[in-house]
């Protein structure tokens, strides 16, 4: 039987010549025999060593012909290299399981992970705890429909708007910065501390930090498209906004600012659209009012499954939403400033009946975000007239 026969000529270890031989060794049973030849000069040296790691047994070469260095046994642990090693969530990269160890760390999933290894702790490591089914499916939509502030906005679109008027932008544009700043910060503080087994959803809030990026930016160019000045920020609306940064647990964070605070904001955006004064601004509260809308169908998705899966979940909901109203409690709420804007933009001049027009409209405003809070909260498996008292609860900061 002829033994086969591996030639490396004059490449040695240092240029690939374990690759070759691994390759040759696979094609050999346990206990099968190679020959090695080669003329680098440490050869037989690296090859002792490198047999000694892999568990193949080196046996004297013969040098009669001045070219065989060695011969390799194939060893079972070079055959069995991966042996006791598991996938990471099964053979395709689709697999997810309840709850992936540690030491996968940022192994693909999928992947087959050696044994050993420094595990690496999550905070969030429980699919009940991070996963939505609509994750997948958001996170391909959310990555479909970025856009470009440069390239979806006109900005060069000729307006001139009186005085007041373009102050009450301003004044809006300035909140609205304010709190997308703070939604940018939770899903980027929340993704660090997920698992990446849970990849989609860790990618999902990824773009959802880019999103809210994107709308700081937009928002402070429009407010500062006519003159250098920014509007008011208010103590009350900040205390609102850091209350939210204090909440560490997922599902909660995803709860206050996705489906209150973001919920709140699909109605205000909407506001926006309805009495935009220039073509600008009703363009980026379009492009922004699309991607929050995204940012709320996760949050819901995902509270609505953990809320079918353990009915008792409510209880934690409802205790999250009157800590944060008693810590708000002695707060003033929304900028005054910012009530006073959207009054005058929806009015639009400064008539005696416009300012009375303008007044209602915020006050409708303010009726369709806690009818939009309540019937969310119904969606979750909250009573109505429960859903109605925890709505009516939500900071008077809208986020």
């Amino acid at each position: 039987m002829t033994v086969p026969a591996l030639d490396l000529g004059d490449v040695g270890f240092d240029r690939g010549a374990h690759l070759l031989l691994r390759r040759e060794l696979a094609l050999l049973p346990v206990g099968g025999r190679l020959a090695v030849a080669g003329t680098d000069e440490a050869l037989v040296v690296h090859l002792a060593a490198w047999c000694r790691r892999e568990g193949h047994e080196l046996l004297p070469g013969d040098e009669r012909d001045g070219r065989v260095r060695a011969w390799v046994v194939r060893g079972r642990a070079g055959q069995d290299r991966w042996a006791g090693a598991e996938r990471a969530g099964g053979s395709s990269p689709a697999g997810l399981i309840a709850r992936p160890p540690a030491h996968w760390g940022l192994a693909a999933r999928g992947a087959l992970v050696e044994s050993g290894g420094p595990a690496v702790p999550y905070d969030f490591d429980r699919k009940e705890t991070v996963w939505s089914e609509l994750a997948p499916k958001l996170y391909l939509q959310a990555v479909a429909r970025q856009w470009d502030p440069v390239a979806a906005v006109a900005w060069d679109t000729p307006f001139e708007l009186p005085a007041e008027i373009e102050a009450a932008v301003v004044q809006v544009m300035t909140y609205l910065v304010e709190n997308e700043q703070a939604a940018l910060v939770i899903p980027a503080r929340l993704l660090a501390r997920v698992h990446p087994h849970f990849r989609e959803v860790t990618q999902l809030l990824a773009v959802q930090a880019a999103d809210e990026a994107r709308h700081v930016e937009v928002f402070t160019r429009r407010a500062t498209l006519k003159g250098d000045e920014l509007g008011t920020s208010s103590v009350g609306g900040r205390a609102s906004l850091m209350s939210l940064l204090a909440e560490p647990d997922f599902s909660l964070a995803s709860f206050l600012l996705s489906v209150l605070g973001e919920g709140s904001f699909l109605n205000l955006l909407s506001f926006l659209d309805r009495y935009a004064p220039d073509p600008v601004t009703r363009r980026i509260v379009t492009l922004a009012h699309q991607d929050e809308a995204r940012h709320v169908a996760f949050g819901i998705a995902h509270l609505e499954e953990q809320a079918r899966a353990d009915p008792a979940f409510r209880g934690t909901l409802r205790g999250a939403i009157e800590r944060r109203h008693d810590a708000l409690a002695d707060t003033a709420g929304i900028n005054a400033d910012v009530l006073d804007a959207l009054t005058v933009l929806a009015a639009g001049e400064w008539s005696p009946a416009a300012i009375a027009r303008g007044h209602a409209a915020v006050q409708v405003l303010q009726a369709e975000m806690l009818d939009g809070r309540r019937n969310r909260l119904v969606r979750l498996g909250f009573p109505a007239d429960e859903a109605a008292d925890l709505a009516a609860l939500h900071t008077r900061n809208f986020m």
